[in-house]
């Protein structure tokens, strides 16, 4: 078995309220959920315009966590283009 966690940092730079990050954190927790991953509000908790979520995804294989996860990534830079500053991936065995 191998969990992967997937460290996110985003900028909400039209955030003008912990309300309007909150409209965009959940609209992606919407769309990433969709890959089968569980995802949580993890850092930044009272900045309007940053946050900071972890995604996780556990399997059997490590390749396929590995493309779970970069699948994650990429619908983040499609839905929200410009919100990704960084993502850091860690494997736990």
């Amino acid at each position: 078995m191998i969990v992967g966690l997937l460290s996110i940092e985003l900028h909400l730079a039209s955030a003008r309220s912990l309300k309007d990050k909150r409209a965009v954190l959940r609209r992606l927790k919407d769309r990433v959920g969709r890959f089968n991953v569980s995802v949580a509000e993890v850092a930044h908790h009272d900045l309007r315009q940053r946050a900071g979520l972890g995604v996780v995804t556990i399997g059997v294989d490590q390749e396929i966590a590995e493309r779970t996860l970069e699948a994650v990534v990429s619908e983040i830079e499609r839905v929200e283009p410009g919100l990704l500053l960084r993502s850091e991936v860690e494997w736990l065995r």
